[in-house]
């Protein structure tokens, strides 16, 4: 290829639900470890191109993370240009931050063929310390069941931002049944940086009781029912998760157009839920006329409060699209 044609790329990410942790005790030898979701949207989506320096152009919300992601891969000496076309929304629940720096390691690694996995390009832009479930996803989607860490690697209870571990190991991953979903995007932000580690510290450990009764609930409802495409049984398991262990101390401090918005949705799905610290809800349904319907009347209690948007979507079976332009 010419000077005068440098190589470009394109970087499509999903985003994910995280649907609960399960171990905050650690009492066994092992915390965190999580359940979660891809979606199809909304998505990062970035060009790059190797460059004689770093350059973030386009838009700039999550341009400093770029930078370290960068600078975190880059050969001595070599450089490259990233043109943000669009980002998840920060700080709501989707998992932006693990996707915005995976978009920008990913095209490093592809650009000065690196050959790094995508759990090694986790590790390098410290993603994935707490939670696995968005490097799995940009690596292969779908429905995810991670094992967490050995507490004598991770040594306290942390968010993944103020981690230094590698991802957890995936337990099962599965395709997710073609089931709307329906999601409530306040115009707010949950829970992040020193506030979240507040929160772990605050909160950990859990009693174990309540680990064992997420664990069993994971384990015995949830991944059966994305097996069978059973999505009754599949929505009580995730309105059980929300009513134990992190997700029912989180639910202390959601605000309260949070916690009444999900109570509406859960009474007109199969089951909805909170991602991570918030604020985005999300819920099942298997109807999508219904679907619409619970949309728009989410939308009306959105406009009526905090603002913010609705959407509806599906999961996503693969992971990161990666592409020459």
């Amino acid at each position: 290829m010419s000077r005068g044609c440098p190589r470009m790329i394109k970087i499509t990410t999903p985003s994910r639900l995280h649907i609960t942790l399960i171990d905050m005790n650690g009492e066994i030898g092992r915390v965190d470890g999580g359940a979660g979701l891809t979606l199809s949207s909304p998505n990062v989506k970035v060009t790059a191109a190797e460059a004689d320096e770093i350059r973030i152009e386009g838009l700039q919300e999550f341009a400093d993370r770029m930078i370290k992601a960068a600078e975190a891969l880059l050969p001595e000496g070599k450089g490259v240009r990233i043109d943000v076309e669009s980002l998840i929304p920060a700080h709501v629940g989707f998992g932006s931050g693990t996707q915005a720096a995976l978009a920008v390691a990913a095209a490093v690694n592809e650009l000065y063929g690196l050959e790094k996995d995508v759990r090694e390009l986790a590790f390098a832009v410290k993603r994935g310390g707490t939670s696995g479930i968005g490097v799995t996803a940009f690596e292969k989607g779908g429905f995810i069941v991670d094992g967490g860490h050995r507490f004598k690697d991770k040594g306290a209870f942390m968010p993944s931002a103020a981690s230094r571990v590698p991802p957890g190991p995936v337990l099962f991953r599965e395709d997710f049944p073609d089931w709307d979903i329906v999601i409530a995007v306040p115009n707010d932000k949950g829970m992040h940086d020193q506030q979240e580690i507040d929160v772990f510290q605050e909160f950990c450990p859990l009693p174990i009781e309540e680990v064992r009764e997420v664990a069993h609930m994971v384990l015995m409802k949830m991944m059966p029912a994305v097996i069978e495409e059973d999505i009754e049984s599949f929505g009580a398991a995730v309105n059980h998760v929300q009513t134990v262990g992190f997700n029912k101390s989180e639910s202390l401090i959601w605000p309260d157009f949070v916690k009444s918005i999900a109570s509406f949705m859960r009474s007109r799905s199969y089951g909805a839920g909170v991602s991570s610290f918030g604020p985005v809800v999300y819920a099942f349904v298997d109807n999508r006329e219904e679907g619409r319907q619970l949309q728009a009347e989410v939308q009306k209690m959105l406009d009526e409060s905090v603002g913010g948007i609705t959407m509806m979507t599906r999961a996503k079976n693969s992971g990161a699209e990666i592409s020459n332009v």
